[in-house]
């Protein structure tokens, strides 16, 4: 599987770090920056990069999956989302790593470097990369409002429950 990788300063020791290991773990990293220390870089500019690698090589039918990372992972998280059919979600936890991928399909996971530590935020992305979606009905029914609602703009419509407002209005 390749992995894309983006991040900013403060989160460039672990992607550091994630390009080494997901070597040593048969994984092909493509590291889209940055390459130096720079505490004035901004996260669009490298996770834009990795979330648009993504999604070529996801139209192309490639296995591939992103990591972006940052100080909290919320910016960058931000950016990849920007990027049309990338569903980047924020894990903090391993629970939500898993979560990301069953539920959501999520193939770009954003971690926040400077809340965790190496090894936790390592099994987070490990987590990710293992976990497959559920495919469960529901999932695929919301994942698809999103994505037609990403190309169309057209908002899905509303349940019967929700027409008449709420209760006793």
């Amino acid at each position: 599987m390749r992995v894309h990788l983006g991040s900013d300063h403060a989160g460039l020791d672990l992607k550091d770090h994630l390009v080494s290991w997901l070597t040593d773990h048969g994984y092909e990293p493509v590291d889209h920056g940055p390459f130096v220390y720079d505490a004035v870089d901004d996260y669009p500019v490298f996770c834009l990069r990795a979330a648009e690698g993504v999604a070529a090589d996801q139209a192309q039918g490639l296995d591939s999956l992103g990591v972006v990372i940052g100080g909290s992972g919320n910016g960058e998280q931000i950016a990849a989302n920007k990027v049309i059919g990338v569903r980047s979600a924020l894990a903090w936890s391993e629970e939500t790593a898993v979560l990301a991928r069953e539920h959501n399909d999520a193939n770009v996971v954003s971690v926040g470097g400077r809340l965790h530590s190496l090894e936790d935020m390592t099994r987070f992305v490990e987590i990710f990369l293992a976990t497959p979606f559920s495919g469960e009905e529901r999932h695929s029914r919301r994942i698809a409002q999103l994505s037609s609602y990403e190309t169309t703009r057209v908002l899905p419509p509303l349940p019967d429950s929700a027409q008449s407002g709420p209760a006793g209005a």
